[in-house]
């Protein structure tokens, strides 16, 4: 059995570090999904907390996370038409928060996205629904 496990890391069939880095890094580039969601994502599917970590550091050392949320956010807007500009724009800050990005990157780059009508977005709570447990780490 240990030959085998064994011979599985040496090829890196076996490799936790690997997997977490390259989930983290495609789901954010062609998913848009934010570092919340990714992290529980990488738990739910058995890596280690720290493992989680380094391979969502990784991804967000290669790609963007405000870049990736800035294309999300500008598909929901233009497939919305029909709403009045503020209750779009609050509804496309809920939206961001499911999809996991941090409450204040979100906030942050709605504010500057469509500054006219940032206005909608004062009084919303800056850490985001409760679902999100804050044990996110800021990145610029």
């Amino acid at each position: 059995m240990e030959d085998t496990l064994l011979r599985l890391r040496e090829r890196r069939f076996l490799d936790d570090a690997g997997f977490a880095s390259r989930y983290a890094r495609s789901r954010l580039q062609h998913r848009g999904v934010g570092r919340n969601r990714l992290r529980a994502g990488l738990r739910a599917k058995g890596v280690s907390r720290e493992t989680a970590e380094t391979g969502l550091k990784d991804a967000l050392d290669q790609v963007s996370e405000p870049a990736a949320l800035d294309r999300v956010a500008r598909q929901y807007w233009k497939g919305r038409t029909r709403q009045e500009p503020q209750r779009k724009l609050r509804n496309l800050w809920a939206f961001l928060l499911k999809r996991g990005f941090p409450a204040t990157l979100v906030v942050a780059r709605l504010r500057a996205l469509w500054p006219r009508w940032q206005d909608a977005l004062d009084g919303l709570d800056p850490e985001g629904p409760e679902e999100f447990d804050g044990d996110e780490t800021e990145e610029s």
